[in-house]
């Protein structure tokens, strides 16, 4: 059996983790295992601890950090797989395959930056992202697709059965809103939501830190306020931790500079981006640092989605893209192939493939 751990250093990693885990239990062979670090809230711990045991993930734990860490280290797994570089240079042994499966897509450039020379397969979700890295020097990559939109492609559950669980009536058109954490356009959409909730079902799925960054949780709390007003509507709570099925159940995507404007797109379903950021005071004051953070050419690229930049364009735009679903249909196929490479539901495969492959010559 080939040891395999899932490092989740946050429970909603597990979502990108979840077809890989179903792709190698169907090839058999993998004793596989998840760990979270202690450092995270309880309350997320017991969430992914949660998540595991339904999935029938076996987790590794300990009664502190630094004994979870030696754990981890002492077991000498074969492979590690995780969504950022977290500790993965004091868990791996120096014969451990680590490979990274970035945790997001979006529009931060983080994706970059947070690598290290303990990667031995760095997982890529698109061609021009891997000639990016590339060029960058990177030589580990491998070009897969983005394993998180596998279920998009063949998933279990119909439409209207997802939206019977989340008790939304199956007849009317659904949105959901899935925006990021920062910067979020939280505050100034959330209180735009009403002006169509009464004809559409609204779904919205918070980003992990919103629930669980104190920074942030106020965000959490408005929307509560918003939604608990609202007919027609369903709040993911904090264990929800998968957009998937949420986004399978939805005719139209609104959010910022979250990764599901890409996620999104192989449904071939419209997208609306609303640029309408709440940015905190320093980042207002030093503008030039703040854009450093984001990949600013992949930003102005972006021409499949519907932009808006004011609160109050919201609801005229949500009905266009409702009633004509198809106006930037080619587009979407366009953006599809050129940040996700291939979307056949097949980018786990392309992976253990690849994983299998360096095994054998190790």
């Amino acid at each position: 059996m080939i040891t395999t751990l899932f490092e989740c250093h946050r429970a909603y990693y597990l979502p990108n983790f979840f077809p890989i885990i179903r792709e190698m239990k169907n090839r058999t062979g993998y004793e596989i295992y998840a760990s979270i670090p202690l450092t995270m809230p309880l309350e997320e711990r017991d969430i992914f601890f949660d998540v595991c045991k339904e999935n029938n993930i076996s987790t590794i734990t300990a009664i502190n950090e630094t004994t979870r860490v030696e754990k981890l280290k002492e077991r000498k797994f074969q492979i590690i797989i995780v969504g950022n570089v977290g500790k993965i240079e004091q868990i791996a042994d120096p014969s451990t395959l680590a490979i990274m499966v970035y945790h997001g897509i979006g529009l931060k450039q983080t994706y970059y930056r947070d690598i290290t020379d303990r990667i031995d397969i760095r997982v890529v979700e698109s061609k021009e992202r891997y000639d990016i890295l590339q060029k960058q020097g990177q030589k580990n990559l491998v070009l897969t697709g983005y394993s998180k939109c596998d279920p998009l492609i063949e998933y279990d559950s119909s439409q209207a059965d997802i939206l019977d669980r989340l008790e939304l009536d199956p007849t009317n058109k659904t949105v959901l809103y899935a925006p990021s954490f920062y910067p979020s356009s939280i505050e100034k959409i959330s209180p735009e939501l009403a002006q169509f909730s009464n004809e559409f079902n609204l779904i919205i799925k918070l980003h992990n830190f919103s629930w669980f960054q104190k920074r942030y949780q106020y965000q959490s709390e408005l929307i509560r306020t918003v939604t608990d007003k609202l007919k027609n509507s369903f709040l993911a709570q904090p264990y929800d931790i998968d957009v998937i099925p949420y986004m399978l159940a939805s005719d139209l995507l609104i959010s910022d500079i979250s990764s599901t404007i890409f996620e999104f797109l192989p449904l071939n379903r419209p997208i609306i981006m609303a640029e309408c950021f709440s940015i905190r005071l320093k980042n207002r004051i030093f503008q030039r640092r703040f854009k450093r953070k984001l990949d600013l050419d992949r930003f102005d690229a972006i021409d499949f989605v519907y932009r808006i930049n004011d609160p109050v364009q919201l609801n005229g735009l949500v009905y266009h893209a409702i009633e004509y679903p198809d106006e930037m249909s080619q587009l979407r196929v366009d953006a599809c192939e050129r940040y996700l490479y291939k979307t056949d539901g097949k980018a786990s495969s392309r992976l253990l493939d690849a994983i299998e492959k360096e095994l054998q010559i190790r």
